[in-house]
């Protein structure tokens, strides 16, 4: 009886070569060959570890800004059709009396005393965006997001007409979407979820690039969305 080698046979692979997660005899080029028992080429162990830290970045990412991704993406739709209140319609109230008699001292208006008066006699809320006396004519501006009310008083006499609009709550989230009259607080909700989904998209991108069998298909797939961009910005702005 000849004597025959034993043939070597690889192993089932039931992962993707190019998963970071892989064994790491598979990682350092160590899985035979199904015919020659050669080593399969290995990426390079950097890439590897980039490919392992973009996922991870990737993955925590979009599940910290999954909400925030949901929330301007709905709002976003909204915003583009105004018509979608979804029966939640604007609320408008119109109001009229006379400020009590400390609301000025000779002819000096004191705009703390109105505004508080208002805010108590008629449950104005939101923020005074602006207030100013033209002639004998005093205003007084307060937003919020979906919200806003006016105040329109007379400085001789003291009477006054206050105009309140109240969105529903489409409005409500359409104005946050945009920032508009939002406190500062919210503001720095807007920037650290623009910060989050630059991540989630460059984390995808650098994904992408590190995958040998799939980096030339990336590219010219994110080339054809730069340019479909780029083209969409211009027929807007032209």
């Amino acid at each position: 009886m000849s004597d025959l080698s034993p043939l070597r046979s690889a192993p089932d692979l039931d992962f993707d070569p190019d998963d970071p997660d892989a064994p790491d005899a598979l990682e350092a080029g160590l899985v035979a060959g199904p015919v020659t028992g050669e080593a399969t080429g290995a990426r390079p162990r950097g890439s590897i570890v980039g490919n392992r830290w973009f996922r991870w970045l990737h993955v925590y990412t979009s599940m910290v800004s999954l909400a925030v991704v949901l929330f301007f993406g709905v709002t976003g739709l909204t915003l583009n059709h105004p018509e979608w209140t979804f029966g939640d319609d604007v609320d408008r109230a119109a109001y009229s009396g006379t400020l009590p008699a400390d609301y000025r001292t000779g002819d000096v208006v004191d705009f703390l005393v109105v505004s508080e008066f208002v805010r108590d006699e008629h449950d104005v809320s939101g923020r005074v965006s602006e207030h100013r006396l033209d002639g004998n004519e005093g205003t007084i501006s307060y937003r919020a997001p979906g919200y806003a009310a006016e105040l329109v008083f007379a400085v001789d006499s003291g009477a006054y007409t206050l105009d309140v609009e109240q969105q529903g709550f489409v409005g409500v989230i359409n104005d946050l979407h945009k920032g508009r009259d939002a406190p500062g607080a919210w503001r720095w909700v807007i920037d650290i979820s623009a910060v989050m989904l630059v991540l989630v998209a460059l984390t995808g991108l650098g994904i992408q690039l590190l995958q040998r069998r799939r980096r030339l298909r990336a590219m010219v797939l994110a080339t054809l969305g730069l340019a479909l961009m780029v083209v969409l910005v211009f027929v807007a702005v032209a």
